[in-house]
Formats: C-alpha cells, structure tokens, sequence
C-alpha cells in the first residue's frame, strides 16, 4: 500500500491550492480526482460565465451600431476554448511534472488513514476533502421528467435555445439570464423571494432587476414553481404568485437555485467523518476524524472560489505543520459579474445595524459626479459605506464599472483595519471609477474630525 504525506480528494479550486501549497512545503502529494481536474470553476462556473459574459457584451456593444446575427453555437464554441486554455495549467501531467500523483477515480474512505479508488488502497499522514459541490435541483414535481439545464451541463450545449425559463435569481441566474437575453434568447427569470440577489442591499438588487428589465429580461419575482411538464415545444412550468397559478412556457429551462456540497459515496461514516448539509469542520478546517481535513465548498460557509483558495490553504497547513491557524470569516467579498457589476465587502446596512445599533455611518456616492463616469454614455454607478463611527469599515457595496474590481481597495483597507478616511491621502490617477472612493474617504475624514472630543467642545461652545 503507497503512503502519502497528503492526500486530496478532489482538484477544483481547494483542492488545488491544497495540493500546490503541500508540494511547497516538500511533501509528497497524491491527488484523487472523480473528474476533470480543474473542477466547476474551471467548467462550469467562473471561468466559461466570464468568457459568455465578455462576448455577450461584445455583441450588446455591437448592436448599438449595426444589425447583428448572433451565432450562439460559435460563442459557446469559444466559451469552451477559453476554459480549455485555463485547463492546460491544471492538466493531471502538469500536476504530476509538479511533483504529485494523480489518480482518477472516487475514492472511497476505508478509515481515517486508507483510502481506497477502485480495487487499489492508498495510505495517508493526513487528507484533506477538498469535493467541492454540485447544483442543488429542488424537489419540483416533474421536474424529473423533463430535460432542464444547471451551470454543470449549461456549457455543453452546442446552441443557447431561442426561449428559456430560468429559475433562481442569485449570481448564477442573474449572470446567465443577462448573457443569453444579449445573445437574442427570450429570457424569463422566476424567483421565489421578493426580490433577486435577495440577500444584498436591496436598493443595489433593485438596480440590477431594473437594467436587465431594460434590456429585454422578463421577470416573475416572488413566484414560485410549482411543477413542470414536457411540451411538444419544450416545456411548461406551472407557478404559484399571491395565490394564483398561471402557466409559463419556454423552450429550455435553467435550474440556478444554489449547489449542493457533494459529500455522497465517499463513505464518510467508515472515517467517523460528520457531516450536516457538506462536511462538519472545526475553525482548524479539521473534521471529527483527527487528520482529515475539508475545505471549499463541501465544507462552506462561503461558496466562492477564492474562499476556497482560502480554505485551501489553511487547511493544508494546519495538516502538516505543528501551528494551526483558524479561519476568520469577518473580511469576505465578492462580485456578481452582471453588467454592471455587483461588489459586495463585509455587512449590508441592516447587518450593521444589528450588530452595531445606530452606531454606525452609512456613505452614498452616485457615479454621476464621478468625472471617468460622465466620459461614457449610460454609465451608471453607486457606492454605499458602512463605517463605525470612528470610521472603520463594517461594509461596503458598489454597483457600477469595474465594481470588483473597486471593491479589492476597500477590501484591503478593511482587511487590514485601515481607517477608510486614510484613502483621502493617497494619491489616486485621474480619471478613475477608483477616484470615488477617494473623495467618499474625504467625506468620512470630516466626520471623523467633527467627532473629535475638541471640536464637539469647540463647536458647542460657538
């Protein structure tokens, strides 16, 4: 029986990051992979949406200034070219020229240490699960028995159907939805909740609602499904709003209702490994099996890529390293890549205040003043701030050109536990979107000094 120091189980984002960072250290490395090495951001996820974005908003720009005829089987034929170029760094010969050894398989836990793929069994100092997860497909009744899309089979395709039912409007849906309404489909969104992107700051939610209802995008929001049937024209789903059914019809449908952490068929329970809704970890990313660790999205809270880049590392270090580190959760960001994009860093206002009562200050800055924004046609965009009263960030969130990446500034600053009024003394380039937070961090340099003890003193004494 071979014996590794490490042993991963998976090589999607976590999973790779776990790999490398143990190879760093000098240790020897098997990778088990069930699929494709790369895993869903590299297939389905980050990269072939960005690529679809990108050359739906090529076409968007285009149609502004002559009659296009979009070719979707050549988009999506690109699409998948772009992944297949990410994939050349992340091939098993590339990993294994790394130093690991790669195995294609399931594995399957016969303990703690030995984990078995097909009939071969492998030993291990410590492991680390690194699954990530899958598109979690509700209980819909029929839904079954008709063919319908996730972001796992979306890209396959060989042409994007001329009409499509999405249902879902978190990131996924929203991205999507976007992308194929510019690409000439007929898209139709149904969301349960009462708005989409329903856990942002619903001013920012409604923005984005509102610009793809300009584009073309139909939108049934506080709508839910109740059932689906196949059509001789694709399929028709039936939904329930405010206590009346109705009956939409669409020739393709898209599940992006959120994911699911794939934890099946490993045999979790022979390591004595708990799991929940993915893989219970301690703040060490350690499981309830001492030496098996999980990261990314089998293991959440946060179902992001650079989370797990994240994850990926700590867990890996706390594995094979005598000091252990524990995750903290308090900076986390992220983009929805709409157009315009979504930035998110740290509380929404109702968070903020939650936590911190009426001790906090909330910013708005609105792209209209910003003199990069009045330089191009239509180019809408707001900022809105939460400090401390003392100025430190509680959390941010930008809608507008080039939001994430804006947000990585305000992020490094309140990663770092700058006070945001300092940005008000660095040197920014003109024009930028960059800009605006400059003069929103002069704004909150004023409020810091009218909160000085001496000049409220002053001030009252006037």
């Amino acid at each position: 029986m071979k014996k590794f120091d490490l042993i991963v189980i998976g090589s999607g984002a976590a999973g790779l990051t776990s790999a490398f960072t143990a190879l760093g250290f000098g240790k020897s490395v098997l990778i088990i992979e069930k699929h494709k090495s790369g895993g869903e951001c590299t297939w389905s996820g980050c990269i072939p949406s960005k690529g679809l974005i990108n050359q739906a908003k090529d076409v968007y720009t285009a149609k502004k200034f002559a009659s296009i005829e979009v070719d979707s089987g050549t988009i999506l034929q690109n699409v998948r070219a772009i992944s297949e170029g990410i994939y050349e760094h992340e091939t098993p010969e590339v990993l294994e020229k790394a130093g690991a050894v790669f195995v294609q398989g399931a594995a399957v836990f016969e303990s703690a240490k030995v984990i078995r793929v097909g009939e071969t069994k492998y030993k291990a100092k410590k492991v680390v699960i690194a699954t990530g997860s899958s598109p979690m497909v509700p209980p819909i009744p029929g839904l079954d028995t008709v063919p319908f899309l996730t972001n796992d089979n979306f890209f396959e395709q060989q042409q994007l159907p001329k009409s499509i039912i999405v249902l879902g409007a978190g990131a996924i849906g929203m991205e999507l939805s976007q992308s194929m309404n510019r690409l000439d489909v007929d898209v139709t969104v149904v969301e349960m909740m009462p708005e989409v992107m329903f856990r942002e700051e619903p001013e920012f939610s409604k923005v984005i609602r509102e610009k793809l209802t300009k584009e073309g995008v139909h939108f049934h929001i506080g709508t839910k499904a109740v059932g689906v049937e196949k059509t001789a024209n694709g399929i028709a789903l039936s939904v329930e709003k405010d206590g009346n059914n109705f009956i939409l019809e669409a020739e393709s449908l898209l599940v992006a209702l959120g994911r699911s952490p794939n934890i099946q068929g490993m045999n979790l329970e022979a390591a004595g490994i708990k799991t929940e809704r993915g893989i219970v970890v301690d703040a060490t990313l350690q499981t309830s099996a001492k030496g098996v660790y999980a990261c990314g999205d089998v293991a959440g809270p946060y179902l992001l890529s650079h989370m797990a880049n994240y994850q990926g590392k700590i867990a890996t270090m706390n594995a094979l390293l005598p000091i252990n580190r524990k995750v903290n959760y308090e900076h986390v960001s992220w983009t929805t890549f709409t157009d315009p994009e979504f930035a998110r860093a740290g509380l929404t206002e109702a968070e903020a205040r939650e936590q911190h009562g009426d001790n906090i200050r909330v910013y708005h800055y609105d792209f209209n003043k910003l003199d990069r924004a009045k330089t191009k046609a239509g180019d809408q965009g707001q900022i809105k701030l939460i400090t401390n009263q003392k100025g430190k960030v509680l959390g941010a969130h930008i809608i507008g050109e080039r939001a994430g990446e804006l947000i990585a500034e305000v992020q490094t600053v309140k990663t770092l536990g700058i006070n945001f009024a300092k940005l008000q003394g660095v040197i920014h380039p003109y024009p930028t979107y960059a800009d605006a937070l400059r003069q929103m961090a002069q704004q909150v340099f004023i409020d810091n000094l009218l909160n000085l003890p001496v000049v409220k003193l002053f001030r009252k004494s006037k």
